[in-house]
């Protein structure tokens, strides 16, 4: 074991699902394994995006970062990266396709040329940084072109699975390469950092090939327009909805802006086959009958902002739900917003379509289940295991599949974001845990509100606001005009007019005061809960004359 420490700090995707990012790191040297970002959750209200924090781990690091190597294409690996690269300056080091999806994500937000992008190839070797030794090696995802890493470091040899599964006939690409694992493993594998999301899960995960059955059924049956609703970066999905609407004479039109983005660039790169006459712009499809339509949508997870978010509400310019469409969710339900898809699936039944989910053999997982996760182990034979990419109950339950393969006890560490992991002298410790949370994207701003901005919007979401416009005189503080008094999503003005009476009694009999804000908030806190049982936002506005 050399003289620096090696170590290994989960900065998002540990303890949760989404926003995988790991650095492993050596000396003064840093290797970051994917940045990506997550969906807000339910009550994040008006956050468009969730980013790992990486903040405080970088703040007098960010010079040590040689380099960001990046397993595949999805948002959950890839959509803190243009972000990231305002704060570091490194090469990323990803496939083709990986690539090809980041160059469309960094022109989205101006940073074209930002940074040096390599395109690499499974089974390929590369050093990074002059310390870092990679090879890529393939994996079978829900997204073609993805890939593991094993990192050679002078501490030894660290595995990061990616997000994986064993399929044997998968929707592109050869099947896994167990001979490759095989050989890595009996390199000697110092410690495998491996994908945890299906953990709870027995068994294998099925083929992305059975998908194709089950659309190949939807079809068969659905009188009208079909309506597929999946990942913006879910390539394979594309194909497969692509070649069974060919087969069934229906032509495709994409709509939703990130998938557009994503399909067009996998054309251009030829990671997509599309018969001749069936991919068509969407403004195109009037003029066809509905049994001769598909369209594949943006919106899985119920985003009111997505294309089928905005179609359940009745608020798209150009699609009008209706009695005979088909709405398939070819997707998985993020844990945390199963309300909100929930809420846009009963709209889309009240505008009379028909919604097909994941029990009509529509998606299924790209990620490993627990006996593929014990494959796993037993070909790459690590000396320590760290399970990432999945929630607590994910990676306890990966930890005790580890256990049952024969890794000790004390060489497996369950860890959560900011948790560092150090190996010394072939040992292996959590040594301490770094400060940080979430990082909210809200329009074009980054990090500037956090949990007390987002409490204040609950607040107003819950029980809207009571402003009290308050005039004083600068002299005695007395009150020289009747209070004026608003609301907004508390109760309905005209048929309250007693209550917003006294509540202007109420501000009046609190002033004059030495703190006229607190004394007419807490005056009016107090009458609203006594007399409505509420607790709006009180915003008291004092004007001196």
């Amino acid at each position: 074991m050399s003289i620096n420490k090696l170590k290994i700090v989960p900065l998002g995707g540990a303890g949760e699902i989404g926003k995988n990012m790991t650095a492993i790191e050596y000396g003064r040297n840093i290797l970051i394994v994917d940045a990506g970002g997550m969906f807000p959750e339910y009550d994040m209200y008006g956050v468009d995006l969730v980013l790992p924090d990486y903040t405080q781990y970088l703040a007098d690091k960010k010079d040590w970062v040689r380099g960001i190597i990046v397993t595949h294409g999805h948002e959950d690996h890839t959509g803190a990266l243009p972000y990231l690269l305002k704060t570091v300056d490194a090469p990323i080091f990803a496939t083709r396709l990986t690539i090809g999806l980041i160059e469309v994500k960094l022109r989205k937000h101006g940073l074209e040329g930002q940074a040096a992008l390599h395109v690499i190839k499974p089974g390929e070797r590369f050093s990074v940084g002059g310390l870092f030794e990679i090879e890529a090696f393939h994996v079978c995802h829900s997204i073609p072109d993805a890939v593991g890493f094993a990192v050679r470091t002078p501490a030894g040899l660290i595995v990061h699975s990616g997000d994986f599964k064993f399929d044997y006939t998968p929707a592109w690409g050869p099947p896994p390469d167990f001979g490759k694992l095989a050989r890595i493993g009996a390199e000697g594998v110092l410690c495998l950092l491996s994908d945890s999301t299906n953990a709870v899960r027995p068994g294998f995960t099925p083929s992305e090939k059975t998908v194709t059955d089950g659309l190949n059924q939807v079809f068969a049956e659905a009188p009208g327009r079909i309506i597929v609703a999946t990942f913006g970066s879910l390539i394979s999905r594309v194909q497969q909805i692509i070649e069974v609407s060919s087969r069934f004479g229906r032509q495709v039109a994409i709509e939703g802006r990130s998938l557009v983005e994503s399909v067009d660039r996998a054309q251009e790169l030829g990671y997509l086959d599309v018969p001749d006459g069936t991919l068509v712009p969407l403004s195109t499809l009037k003029r066809k009958p509905d049994s001769k339509i598909t369209i594949i949508a943006t919106g899985t997870q119920g985003e009111s902002s997505a294309a089928l978010g905005r179609m359940a509400r009745g608020q798209h310019r150009q699609i009008s739900i209706k009695k005979g469409d088909t709405i398939v969710l070819s997707s998985r339900v993020i844990p945390g917003n199963e309300i909100v898809v929930n809420r846009a699936v009963n709209r889309l039944f009240q505008r009379g379509a028909t919604v097909v989910g994941q029990d009509a053999n529509v998606h299924v997982s790209g990620h490993a289940s627990q006996e593929e996760l014990k494959l796993l182990l037993n070909l790459i034979k690590p000396k320590f295991f760290v399970p990432v990419h999945g929630e607590l109950q994910h990676l306890h339950a990966h930890a005790r599949l580890a256990q049952m393969q024969g890794v000790p006890t004390e060489n497996i560490a369950v860890i959560e974001n900011g948790m560092v992991v150090e190996f010394s002298e072939a040992k292996m410790q959590v040594t301490e845990r770094l400060p940080g949370g979430y990082v909210f994207v809200d329009g074009h701003r980054v990090g500037d509100i956090g949990p007390v901005v987002l409490r204040d919007r609950e607040i107003l979401s819950e029980n809207g606001f009571v402003m009290a416009v308050v005039h004083v005189s600068r002299q005695n503080g007395q009150i020289t005009t009747r209070p004026e008094i608003i609301t907004r999503g508390f109760i309905y003005i005209r048929e309250s007019g007693d209550l917003i009476s006294q509540a202007e009694k109420v501000v009046m009999k609190a002033l004059p005061a030495k703190k006229p804000y607190d004394a007419v908030r807490k005056a009016l806190a107090d009458f609203v809960d006594a007399e409505t049982g509420r607790q709006p936002m009180i915003l008291p506005v004092i004007i001196e004359d």
